[in-house]
């Protein structure tokens, strides 16, 4: 069974925003100049950003914050933010696995931006009766 795709926007405003909430000011998350000098195909956003809006789509299909048993990703591509009023989008996408022995689901994430998987090995176990809904 798949689960409804949800889209995430990140502006370069939300990154300054998540600086100021996380402490994380590293230069790659605001200087373009600092980003491409380390070889960064521009600013790109935190990575525990990413992980959290793949965390928002986990706890929606969960149908609560609580159902989720565990969670977890490796991040495999950068996401780069454009200095635009647009910013990129982030696609995540699940599939229901199987079934734990107490009853819970696990699902396979994947998430997108441009065309390109930014997370590889997402998975999540979850606690519910409204999967999906």
């Amino acid at each position: 069974m798949d689960l409804p795709t949800k889209k995430f926007t990140v502006t370069r405003a939300d990154l300054v925003r998540y600086a100021g909430a996380s402490g994380d000011f590293n230069p790659i998350h605001w200087s373009e100049r600092f980003a491409t000098k380390v070889g960064l195909p521009g600013v790109i956003a935190h990575g525990m950003l990413t992980m959290a809006l793949v965390g928002r789509a986990v706890t929606e299909w969960a149908g609560a914050p609580d159902a989720v048993v565990d969670y977890s990703v490796r991040f495999s591509r950068p996401v780069p933010v454009p200095d635009d009023e647009t910013g990129t989008e982030i696609e995540v996408s699940a599939e229901v696995k199987s079934t734990t022995d107490e009853g819970h689901t696990v699902l396979a994430i994947t998430a997108v931006c441009a065309g390109e998987k930014v997370l590889s090995q997402a998975r999540a176990t979850v606690r519910t009766t409204r999967l999906g809904k």
